[in-house]
């Protein structure tokens, strides 16, 4: 976006960072994960003197807007559960896969332990107890990646899932769903992730041999920074910081259990940086705040670290 007439300050500063824009657009889904990092990743842009606005979404309309050039930024590409959306768009050049910020995550469908204990460990054992599931699977909000793999395995009958019935809700529904069956010992299936709080509340099992569907090794997943084309070029600057941006399991779990116990997103990344502010050393490894210092003091100083 470029500055308006008159706005001679800032087109100074403009010069000083060499990027075109001081305000950063996300796109942003409701799980908690996603939550977390954009919310970390706010702050600190925040305190490096940038504006940031985020915006609640779908997997497919956080997509959508970044191919059209409405926002910037989306660090939820999970990878490859969410193939079968982004390699068209990356195909046909509308947005860029700009970096890996998480190793290490898994995505994939899970039953309570004593489920897995009864025998069922594998997608290939589902259709033998569909009665004990009341031929459910529970998904999380309509158009997620997760919902759209369970809807293809139904609709071609894999594993003998024909019967099945995809249930669609929310992270929050799901999860209060499991948290009300599990306490009666009672059956479900649903999509399991980690890092969430979930695999600490609950004594859950990851299924195998759903390779084909949500990956290899119980769903294996990296997490990615998603770009609108043309804004590492016209933002060097905050093209070098997404460049820097990575996360960590223990990090995204911590301060999603801090918001599973009430908290903010925001409040929570900010206790968070607070504990652990030696992060910042590479988050802003060559970066440079919006008045042209560098930035690691000038966000250490904004944030009291």
């Amino acid at each position: 976006m470029l500055f308006a007439e008159g706005q001679q300050d800032n087109a100074s500063i403009e010069a000083k960072i060499s990027d075109a824009d001081t305000t950063v657009d996300f796109a942003e889904v409701q799980w908690t994960d996603i939550n977390s990092t954009t919310a970390a990743t706010r702050i600190v842009l925040e305190a490096m003197g940038y504006d940031t606005t985020s915006k609640i979404v779908s997997v497919p309309i956080a997509f959508q807007a970044i191919s059209t050039g409405d926002i910037d930024v989306f660090l939820g590409d999970w990878e490859p559960s969410m193939r079968s959306i982004t390699r068209p768009l990356l195909e046909e050049g509308e947005i860029i896969d700009y970096k890996t910020n998480l190793t290490g995550a898994k995505y994939t469908l899970a039953v309570p332990r004593y489920v897995a204990d009864a025998g069922v460990t594998s997608f290939k054992d589902l259709a033998e107890h569909g009665e004990k599931f009341n031929y459910r699977i529970y998904g999380i909000e309509p158009g997620n990646d997760g919902n759209i793999l369970i809807q293809q395995m139904i609709d071609s009958n894999a594993f003998g899932l024909g019967d099945f019935e995809l249930i669609e809700s929310s992270e929050a529904g799901m999860l209060a769903e499991v948290q009300a069956v599990t306490k009666n010992d009672e059956w479900i299936i649903f999509l399991g992730w980690a890092p969430h709080p979930m695999n600490t509340v609950f004594d859950i099992e990851y299924l195998a041999d759903g390779d084909d569907y949500f990956g290899p090794d119980f769903g294996a997943a990296t997490v990615h920074t998603i770009t609108r084309v043309g804004y590492a070029a016209e933002n060097p600057n905050l093209g070098r910081f997404f460049k820097n941006l990575e996360f960590t399991l223990d990090m995204e779990g911590e301060i999603m259990k801090m918001i599973a116990d009430g908290m903010t997103a925001m409040d929570a990344a900010e206790a968070w940086l607070a504990e652990n502010p030696a992060i910042l050393d590479s988050w802003l490894k060559g970066v440079k705040a919006v008045d042209g210092r560098d930035a690691l003091p000038v966000v250490r100083e904004s944030l009291n670290l």
